[in-house]
């Protein structure tokens, strides 16, 4: 049985052993400028946390953290409190002037949900070969259409071949178009023309309401949910062990807040989606290449290649248009990837059917008028 469980740091400090001895017993056993007469030895041998500092330079350095597997009882806890432990009253330490959560490592006997269908299961269940990229597609306009409008526009997503349909995140419980009438009129279609693929339902709300809608979508005949990470990080597991036949959908939108690297605490990107993937998301907005976010090649590559590796499928979206299919093809080495597209579907100048068309075109690599009416329209 492990005793701790991991954590690496970037600290910021003037005294860096200060700093890391600061942390370790802040986040676990008491205060770090004062004893209780609690605090026997024993206690401190079972439940304070240990460290190590892997580098240090003139304003701090790496410091690996390890907390006592004792101190958290992981299958009720869950990744709420190693968060809590591992990101919280560090920040507060005047020592410590900036503290970054770089990597988690988790103890084999943790036993963690995973994605349901991942990468493999997406790719077999909507027939898309080793060499071709899925195709995403994301509902524009975002909010204002009726029920009846949105399957409008859904059903030309649905005919021109998307094999991953997400609601825009902006769009949730609105009134004007309630999500029990959306994903029957979607789902019923689906049905009807034995099209293979998933949809995802936008579903962003506090935790007792998310479970309930999630329970919702699957009673409706739905096979996926789109949750964003403002919804919580420790929802996606609890859903997960729902044991619901439905496709998640882990939306970044707004993680800037956590991962810029201009901030002085925060957690790195790469680490958000690992916890993300763990909990059971199968399908995960990691960045772009090329488009009007177009994020550091070599960490998005990176990043790519670990969600793979873990069975999930790195979507890369914001300005993805079907032109630059084949250069992120190049730039990745391979199609272990999911095009996710909204603007180039809608704005085609033929129309959403055309748009559509075009990016299946782009990602079959079996080249048409639509695809070349795009490039002419966006180059």
């Amino acid at each position: 049985m492990s005793k701790y469980y991991y954590a690496t740091y970037k600290l910021t400090a003037d005294n860096l052993k200060k700093a890391a001895d600061s942390l370790a017993i802040g986040q676990s056993v008491g205060n770090p400028s004062m004893r209780s007469e609690f605090e026997t030895p024993e206690l401190w041998r079972d439940h304070a946390c240990v460290y190590e500092i892997l580098d240090e330079n003139s304003t701090g350095g790496i410091v690996k953290v390890g907390f006592p597997v004792a101190n958290i009882d992981f299958e009720t806890d869950g990744l709420a409190h190693i968060l809590v432990q591992t990101l919280g009253g560090q920040m507060d330490i005047d020592i410590i002037k900036g503290c970054r959560l770089l990597d988690l490592e988790f103890p084999d006997e943790w036993k963690w949900p995973g994605p349901k269908f991942g990468l493999s299961g997406m790719k077999k269940y909507c027939g898309v070969p080793d060499n071709q990229p899925l195709f995403g597609g994301i509902t524009k306009p975002k909010v204002g259409l009726s029920p009846e409008k949105h399957f409008d526009l859904v059903k030309m997503l649905i005919d021109g071949g998307c094999n991953f349909i997400k609601e825009d995140e902006i769009l949730s419980g609105a009134k004007h178009c309630l999500m029990e009438k959306r994903i029957e009129l979607v789902m019923n279609y689906i049905a009807k023309t034995s099209a293979k693929l998933f949809y995802c339902v936008s579903i962003h709300s506090n935790p007792l309401e998310l479970y309930k809608r999630a329970r919702l979508v699957h009673s409706l005949g739905g096979n996926g949910i789109h949750v964003n990470f403002h919804c919580g990080l420790g929802v996606y597991s609890d859903i997960r062990n729902m044991d619901l036949p439905i496709l998640m959908h882990f939306q970044k939108s707004g993680d800037k807040v956590l991962t810029c690297e201009s901030h002085r605490y925060g957690i790195d990107e790469k680490l958000l989606y690992k916890l993300a993937s763990l909990s059971g998301c199968d399908t995960l907005h990691c960045g772009m290449l090329g488009g009007y976010m177009n994020s550091d090649e070599e960490k998005t590559r990176d990043i790519v290649n670990t969600l793979a590796s873990q069975n999930s499928v790195p979507a890369l979206s914001c300005g993805m248009k079907p032109s630059l299919v084949k250069t992120i093809l190049d730039k990745l080495g391979h199609a272990n990837w999911m095009a996710n597209v909204g603007g180039a579907l809608t704005g085609h100048k033929s129309g959403t059917l055309a748009g559509t068309k075009a990016m299946k075109q782009a990602v079959t690599f079996n080249y048409g008028k639509e695809y070349d009416e795009s490039v002419e329209q966006w180059g």
